[in-house]
């Protein structure tokens, strides 16, 4: 499938603007979600092997999510289950509609399979969001498998007024999601990597935990909050954030958003989409999501959970991060490179990785290798 895939689909869908065939494949992928005959066909050919880890108080089938930016608008909610995935993360969200940065704002860098984009939170706000979940689970096609949602900043709110912003989109989507992660690392919104400063962070960690605290609302779950960092903090600045953990309760950390960094190539059309505004993600994000989630796990002895992101292509780079220190992985780019059926092909060879290490389960491998 993914050969068919990355020889048939793929050069149809890249004659697109890149947005453009993002938005064409989840409007297909949105009608399918509908069909139940069509996600068991689905289910069928990318399901993907059983690899339980339980993390957050929740359980996860397999170790593989969706990372945020794919499904903003919560247009293809139950699909992510039939592609195999262990998890999905929908947004980033934030609390005010917004149409996002002019286009064109997302760019195919081929030659290293990488994406730049500055979509800057292009989303329905999370009100509207909220109506579109409940719809989804009145039709009776809510995933079995975890749902998280990714809170951002609205661009109109000044960051002085930020905790409220992230506390009120919390408020809305806190009783239709299993976990939150905190988006404070996007560089496509103006200032808000300045959030990553402790302090700042601080309030907007107390503004939602607040409300996660709070009797009054419909349930009485404490959700998992866990905060997304940038690839381009030093380990100092990352180290202030752990800070926060213990106080703030953090469930965990996602580990890391796109960089604004850009290798270097000597393709013609990489140059061109590097010289691009934005944050990249794909294959040369790799090596520096990793050092990042090495140094995470070992500033804290293991005792925080992780989600791994960036570069994640096939189980090698999947073993990568979860011997680094990784409980969880979340894959983007490699499912535009190589198919849905990339999720089964990486959760199927970490098994086989396992059996070779002659391990049982996967929380044995996370950390191995520090």
């Amino acid at each position: 499938m993914s050969w068919f895939y990355r020889h048939g689909i793929r050069p149809l869908l890249f004659r697109q603007d890149a947005e453009c065939a993002h938005d064409f494949a989840l409007e297909i992928l949105g009608r399918a979600g509908r069909d139940e005959f069509i996600c068991n066909v689905i289910a069928k050919f990318f399901a993907s092997p059983e690899l339980p880890v339980e993390l957050f108080g929740l359980k996860f089938p397999n170790p593989i999510g969706l990372a945020a930016g794919m499904d903003k608008f919560a247009a293809t909610v139950p699909i992510w289950e039939k592609f195999g995935f262990g998890f999905s993360e929908l947004g980033g969200v934030t609390w005010h509609a917004q149409d996002g940065n002019p286009k064109p704002r997302m760019f195919r860098a081929m030659a290293d399979e990488a994406i730049v984009n500055r979509m800057g939170f292009n989303n329905p706000g999370a009100e509207a969001l909220a109506k579109k979940l409940v719809k989804w689970q009145e039709l009776e096609l809510w995933p079995k498998h975890p749902v998280g949602i990714n809170l951002g900043k609205s661009k109109i709110t000044p960051l002085a007024m930020a905790a409220g912003d992230y506390a009120n989109s919390f408020c809305a989507l806190r009783n239709l999601a299993d976990f939150f992660v905190v988006n404070v690392s996007s560089p496509n919104t103006p200032n808000l990597r300045h959030l990553q400063d402790k302090a700042a962070l601080d309030e907007i960690l107390a503004a939602i935990q607040q409300q996660n605290e709070s009797r009054g609302s419909e349930t009485r779950v404490q959700k998992p909050v866990l905060v997304k960092v940038a690839p381009d903090l030093s380990f100092e600045a990352l180290d202030e954030i752990l800070e926060l953990v213990a106080p703030r309760q953090l469930a965990g950390i996602v580990a890391t958003n796109t960089t604004i960094s850009r290798p270097q190539t000597n393709d013609s059309a990489a140059k061109k989409n590097y010289a691009e505004n934005g944050g990249l993600s794909g294959k040369p994000l790799r090596a520096r999501s990793t050092e990042i989630i090495r140094h995470l796990h070992q500033q804290t002895k293991g005792k925080l959970p992780i989600i791994g992101v960036g570069g994640i292509f096939d189980a090698d780079d999947a073993w990568e991060k979860i011997t680094a220190g990784a409980s969880l992985l979340q894959i983007y780019t490699s499912l535009v490179y190589e198919g849905p059926g990339v999720t089964k092909q990486i959760v199927t060879g970490l098994i086989q990785r396992l059996e070779i290490a002659g391990m049982k389960h996967l929380r044995e491998a996370v950390g191995s290798a520090n």
